[in-house]
């Protein structure tokens, strides 16, 4: 099993006085997140009078969500307080990071700590039912492994390697997911596994996860995945994704280099910056002159073994990728840049090629407290985003009611 260091939860908005639902919502995240575990940490934390919180509180130790851990550290008079943590279990929930070529799953609780997790190879090519026959096999399989009974599980987050509309938990289009076009996959997942399904582009939630990894302060961030294409997701100062009004934020493979009018996209124009400069795209290139190259692990390994003609024709395609990099500084304005992909971590050659023109091309203003870097969590980053975005609509007040239902459904004679 993967060691894990649990990622920061987003700050929870204000409660509204009448609202219990929001009240215990902000409780548990901050809970959750470490932020405060204590009756007069989260009197200070959120503004809530000795009397309201400990209302807040005592609800939720009842529903048997919330259960009081030994003792603070005290240097004092008085009694040492009480620590908080979520119960046990209270929650499970499930990431599923989908790939052109793998897919990574994990099973953790709402305190972020995995229980199983696996990775696998799944052929999207062959379209949506069997592949998310395939995936809910697995699913299964990892809930078994992990002991959780399907009733305890309360979210599923979905990374898909295409554009998303988020809001109907279906696929738009994806050029390399025939047959997935407006399939209503959150809807047949959520029947599947009985819980709430969120479904996104997979490149949004390894923004997520990279930015929560990261202090607040690293925000707003872009996260550029090259792999088979390009595709980037942008986390905004305050740790939402932007997704736009569609869904396409970030879609930045498409992006037309300027010059090339010969190589032709799957999306059907030509010139695209994933078509010229993308692992796939530099692995057709390369194959011409070393055949024995047959997927993007293999150029990969080249890259790191520093093999002559591989490298070459990286450091072009990381020139090529800097200036539409050059293009974004300026328009989002990001104090983090953060590459993924199995190249760029191959070595420091895609970094240094794309930090190169970034630096030169983009205005002072720009690129001063700008930070271009490698992922701090790897192939790791979609399913840690994944997991912190079911933890938070778990502790969200549209979620919370459920939990709590969950629990005592569960937990014998707490009705």
């Amino acid at each position: 099993m993967t060691d894990w260091t649990p990622v920061r939860l987003s700050s929870p908005p204000a409660p509204e006085n009448d609202a219990a639902d929001r009240a215990h919502s902000q409780l548990l995240r901050l809970i959750a997140s470490g932020s405060a575990d204590t009756r007069a940490a989260l009197v200070r934390s959120t503004g809530m009078s000795r009397s309201t919180l400990n209302g807040h509180l005592d609800a939720l130790l009842r529903s048997r969500v919330l259960v009081e851990s030994g003792t603070s550290a005290h240097a004092g008079r008085g009694r040492p307080a009480h620590r908080l943590r979520l119960a046990a279990r209270a929650g499970v929930v499930l990431a599923a990071d989908l790939g052109a070529h793998s897919t990574r799953v994990a099973v953790a609780d709402t305190a972020q700590t995995i229980l199983a997790e696996q990775q696998f190879p799944l052929a999207l090519e062959q379209g949506p039912e069997a592949a998310l026959d395939a995936l809910t096999d697995r699913l299964r399989e990892l809930l078994r492994e992990a002991e959780v009974e399907p009733g305890e599980v309360t979210a599923l987050a979905m990374g898909l390697p295409g554009p998303v509309d988020a809001q109907t938990g279906s696929p738009v289009r994806p050029p390399i997911m025939p047959g997935w076009d407006r399939y209503p996959v959150g809807q047949v997942m959520g029947e599947r596994l009985s819980c709430a399904v969120l479904v996104d582009n997979d490149v949004n939630l390894m923004a997520l996860g990279e930015a929560r990894a990261r202090p607040a302060e690293a925000n707003p961030l872009l996260f550029l995945k090259i792999g088979t294409g390009i595709g980037g997701g942008l986390v905004l100062a305050d740790g939402r994704i932007h997704r736009g009004s569609d869904g396409a934020a970030g879609d930045i493979g498409h992006v037309r280099v300027p010059g090339d009018d010969q190589t032709v996209c799957q999306c059907g124009n030509v010139g695209c910056v994933e078509a010229v400069a993308s692992a796939g795209a530099v692995l057709r290139i390369v194959q011409a002159e070393l055949p024995a190259l047959q997927s993007i692990e293999d150029l990969a390994r080249a890259l790191r073994d520093g093999e002559p003609t591989v490298v070459r024709h990286v450091r072009t395609a990381a020139e090529t990728i800097g200036e539409v990099v050059a293009m974004l500084v300026h328009f989002y304005n990001p104090r983090t840049i953060a590459l993924g992909g199995l190249i760029t971590a191959a070595g420091d050659d895609v970094l240094a090629g794309i930090r190169s023109v970034v630096y030169r091309r983009a205005l002072p203003l720009a690129t001063r407290n700008l930070v271009l870097t490698h992922s701090e969590l790897g192939r790791h980053a979609g399913v840690a985003g994944g997991i912190v975005s079911a933890v938070e609509h778990t502790l969200s007040p549209s979620g919370i009611r459920a939990l709590k239902e969950s629990v005592l459904d569960r937990v014998p004679g707490a009705r």
